[in-house]
């Protein structure tokens, strides 16, 4: 038995794109292969490597569901045609310079299997390794939340005041999900088209989130998310479309709610007592978070929670 509830384990389908990451690109096939999970389906799009990559991926074609290595427009593209040839019921893609946990499939299948109204999972630990695959440690997020998100608060870290964007490399979906949202990641983005995503899956489902560690971030000199002014402008414009979308623009309520709640945050008006009560319809914002409950016995499950964060 593969995990407590798990007979079944239901089919998780990884894609990773690559092009010329022959330094990191077995570690991230180990990344996966490793979890020795029993229902993976596991896919590699290359992108026509002449670094070694291709050797690599053959090392290893006998685990694969799919691989190519052959000429394409770029990630999002390799992305789109990895995810056209899965058949799994949870989504997700690591790219080939990135790594998961050893644990991460175990947790993702439990959660998805014993809550059906989880329709997509990111964790608030993510964490972070250097060139070398030691790790840097982890972050620790305070939560997400689709109003967060239509507030402009789920940008990278250091953008005016937010407080940090879904993981990729630790964010898992369904199918159903997937299809809702157009069963593809536009690629009109060039770095910013995990954002975009989420901001299609929050059109139709709420994001749920676990303390567990899923994922983690390489830190190389050849990261095309690095170039954060460009990544800001398509994130920014991807938010823009999804507000319009739902009737809500960057009105000037909207905008003022923004710069109060930078002042707010910025003075520690929170802190003074008998003001917090009166900031705190400002400040917060409402989580749903999955934890484990009977933990220390075998009878453990998970439940969600809502919770208030900042």
């Amino acid at each position: 038995m593969f995990a407590a509830g798990l007979e079944n384990p239901p089919k998780i389908s990884i894609v990773t794109p690559s092009f010329n990451q022959a330094s990191f690109l077995e570690a991230t096939i180990d990344s996966v292969l490793s979890q020795r999970y029993p229902n993976l389906e596991y896919i590699i799009i290359d992108g026509g490597s002449t670094d070694g990559s291709v050797e690599i991926i053959k090392k290893y074609e006998k685990h694969l569901a799919y691989w190519v290595s052959e000429p394409d427009r770029g990630q999002y593209e390799a992305i789109n045609k990895g995810f056209a040839h899965s058949t799994g019921e949870i989504l997700a893609w690591i790219n080939s310079d990135d790594m998961y946990q050893s644990f991460a499939f175990r947790t993702v299948a439990s959660i998805f299997t014993e809550l059906p109204q989880v329709e997509w999972l990111t964790t608030l630990s993510p964490a972070f390794w250097d060139w070398y695959g030691f790790s840097l440690g982890y972050c620790t997020f305070t939560g997400f939340a689709r109003e967060a998100f239509l507030d402009g608060y789920m940008f990278p870290p250091g953008y005016k005041g937010a407080r940090g964007t879904p993981q990729q490399e630790s964010t898992f979906w369904r199918r159903s999900l997937w299809e809702k949202a157009g069963s593809r990641v536009r690629t009109e983005f060039k770095l910013a088209g995990d954002f975009d995503l989420w901001s299609q899956f929050y059109r139709h489902a709420d994001l749920y989130t676990t303390p567990s560690p899923l994922g983690g971030f390489r830190y190389q000199d050849k990261n095309r998310s690095l170039s954060f002014d460009d990544y800001v402008q398509e994130a920014e414009r991807s938010l823009e479309e999804m507000r319009k979308s739902v009737g809500l623009s960057n009105t000037i309520f909207k905008k003022m709610k923004t710069i109060l709640r930078k002042i707010i945050l910025r003075l520690y008006i929170y802190r003074i007592p008998g003001i917090s009560v009166l900031t705190k319809p400002i400040l917060d914002y409402q989580g749903l978070r999955i934890v484990r409950q009977k933990r220390n016995t075998p009878q453990g499950y998970w439940e969600i929670e809502m919770y208030k964060f900042q």
